[in-house]
């Protein structure tokens, strides 16, 4: 099974099932040979039939050995920051969605982690901030919402000579591994929230962490036993379905994300578009040796007022989240992470001029349309 669609669609299943697709199992508990003795399954939390099928099949997209699903993106998060302990250094970009530091304070306070943030477009920058202590490097690539790009082979391949130990691990939510496996570019762990592009169709909250590790696998199968942070067998079941389509639904989205780039680049109202398939973009080179492709995540600066443009939208609808069949629209400078400091949005560029597109599949000459006219509208 060479090709990741036909993989997309019968991994995880096993040759003695007699089934084309996998039952919903809902039991929260299996019946035992005796004390203590058992065959598969043992207890819900522990794991579960839909479960495995889904890890597996994910492994598999990923060409990877272990895979690992949990409650949410954040679940996914919690679990591999539950293998730090206090005194422990980590390195992350400086343009994360809502900045490690945020996620510190607001979830893990008691824990003591110093963390320090660099500008990931620059490799050497990364290597030079690992000290002895470090134990996680921390990336996205494209980062969200400003589409900046970090050549993790660099990154892996500076970072593991000074500090092998150091954990890389790489955000793959935007691309997902249909466009990029940071694992075969030396990262150590790809983590994912399968609520986007993945699951695809806007129902379902859960996350991943994919791994060759056994050690790191062993510890979050360990994390979502004692933690509690699984996803429900309905849920896992709905992202196996979803995989199903998973190849389609991406080409589609770069078809049209790429579509509508070339259309906004050209348009008078648009100051700048963001889009790593696009030869304006300052990374473009690097997008195309790292990655097969791009997902529908654009960012555009436009000339017009912000809110005079979302309210005036008919086919995209102004919502949180991305990666799903439909067109959505967000002004991050408001609807992002709260309690980032203003002089860092500043910084960043993050303002009110900015928006995110998250592209869908639907007919790309009506999405089109609907920015044309929304374009027009936010100039009254």
């Amino acid at each position: 099974m060479a090709g990741f669609a036909t993989k997309s669609i019968h991994s995880g299943r096993q040759m003695t099932d007699n089934y084309v697709v996998q039952p919903l199992i809902m039991t929260s508990t299996f019946l035992q040979n005796g004390p203590n003795d058992f065959e598969k399954y043992c207890y819900g939390r522990d794991d579960n039939p839909n479960r495995y099928y889904l890890e597996n099949c994910l492994a598999t997209l990923e060409n990877a050995k272990y895979a690992r699903v949990f409650s949410s993106g954040t679940g996914a998060t919690t679990a591999l920051m539950s293998l730090l302990k206090s005194g422990d250094h980590i390195v992350s970009g400086d343009s994360l969605y809502g900045g490690t530091h945020e996620y510190f304070q607001k979830y893990l306070p008691n824990i003591n982690v110093e963390v320090t943030e660099v500008d990931a477009r620059d490799h050497s920058a990364v290597e030079r901030a690992v000290l002895p202590n470090t134990k996680m490097i921390w990336l996205e690539s494209p980062t969200n919402p400003l589409m900046r790009l970090t050549d993790i082979k660099a990154v892996c391949d500076k970072v593991k000579r000074s500090n092998p130990n150091a954990m890389i691990v790489v955000d793959n939510t935007f691309l997902t591994c249909y466009y990029q496996k940071p694992l075969e570019l030396g990262a150590d762990v790809t983590s994912y929230s399968l609520t986007k592009y993945i699951n695809g169709h806007s129902d379902v909250i859960m996350g991943a962490v994919v791994t060759n590790n056994k050690d790191i696998a062993d510890k979050l199968k360990h994390a979502q036993k004692v933690m509690g942070i699984i996803p429900s067998p309905f849920d896992c079941s709905l992202v196996s379905r979803s995989l199903k389509t998973f190849e389609l639904r991406m080409q589609q989205h770069m078809k049209n994300g790429l579509s509508i780039a070339a259309f906004l680049e050209k348009h008078p109202l648009v100051d700048k578009v963001l889009h790593p398939y696009m030869p304006s973009h300052p990374q473009y080179e690097l997008s195309l040796r790292q990655t097969t492709g791009h997902s529908g995540m654009i960012s555009i600066y436009i000339k017009g007022d912000s809110h005079k443009f979302l309210k005036a939208l008919k086919v995209f609808s102004l919502a949180e989240s991305l990666g799903g069949v439909e067109s959505l629209a967000k002004l991050p400078y408001l609807m992002g992470p709260p309690k980032i400091p203003a002089e860092e949005l500043a910084r960043l560029k993050i303002n009110e001029k900015l928006i995110r597109l998250s592209i869908g599949i639907e007919t790309d000459s009506d999405l089109i349309n609907d920015l044309e006219q929304a374009l027009i509208a936010s100039m009254k």
